[in-house]
């Protein structure tokens, strides 16, 4: 894919992550300092932890501060937009988290293939990058994460992420895979959001 076309998409999946940690921010009502730290780490929090584990240090937004500008204004301009309505709808915080996952699983494998040649490595770190983040927001704001319950999260990164290595191998490019695992993603999250689609809970009986 494209480096320039891969970076604004990176922006865009920043960006929408931010708007996801913005809102649960303002769902506890939190203060605009813990506002700009919840839609930071929901924003870069994945990619952080999917660099370092790679070894491409510094990691992104140290060497690229327009990251952080994109995150600072994003949570500035949403913090103004979401304080108009009366109410904000209860599908748009997951919806806006899909969004961003399903990019960033995409993009989470396209850079994990840059540095090394393992499909399942590349899936991992699809993995990483997409959760890591919202894993550190619901921590943060003292709620289980989403990867942790029953509801299909990572299962959709997971599946996202096969989809662009098998793309991949069949010979398609780099921007059909891509595209591919971002709409497959995006496609089972909002499935799983519609109709509660969950996996199977596993519990021990006491005797």
């Amino acid at each position: 894919m494209d480096s320039m076309l891969l970076y604004i998409i990176d922006l865009f999946g920043t960006a929408i992550f931010a708007i996801s940690g913005v809102l649960l921010a303002g769902r506890l009502k939190m203060d605009p300092f813990g506002v700009a730290v919840l839609g930071s780490v929901t924003a870069i929090g994945g990619g952080t932890i999917r660099d370092m584990a790679l070894g491409a240090t510094p990691v992104f937004w140290i060497t690229d501060t327009t990251y952080l500008w994109v995150i600072f204004t994003t949570c500035l301009l949403t913090m103004i937009v979401v304080r108009r309505p009366k109410r904000v709808a209860w599908w748009i915080l997951p919806v806006c988290d899909a969004i961003g996952l399903a990019v960033f699983v995409g993009i989470g494998v396209e850079k994990a293939l840059m540095f090394q040649d393992s499909a399942m490595v590349a899936v991992i770190m699809g993995v990483i990058t997409g959760c890591g983040g919202g894993i550190i927001r619901d921590v943060l704001a003292r709620e289980v994460p989403m990867v942790l319950r029953s509801e299909v999260y990572a299962t959709a990164c997971i599946l996202g992420g096969v989809v662009h290595t098998s793309a991949l191998s069949l010979g398609y490019d780099n921007s059909t895979a891509f595209l591919a695992c971002v709409l497959s993603t995006l496609v089972i999250r909002l499935a799983a959001i519609r109709w509660h689609l969950s996996l199977p809970t596993f519990a021990l009986n006491r005797p």
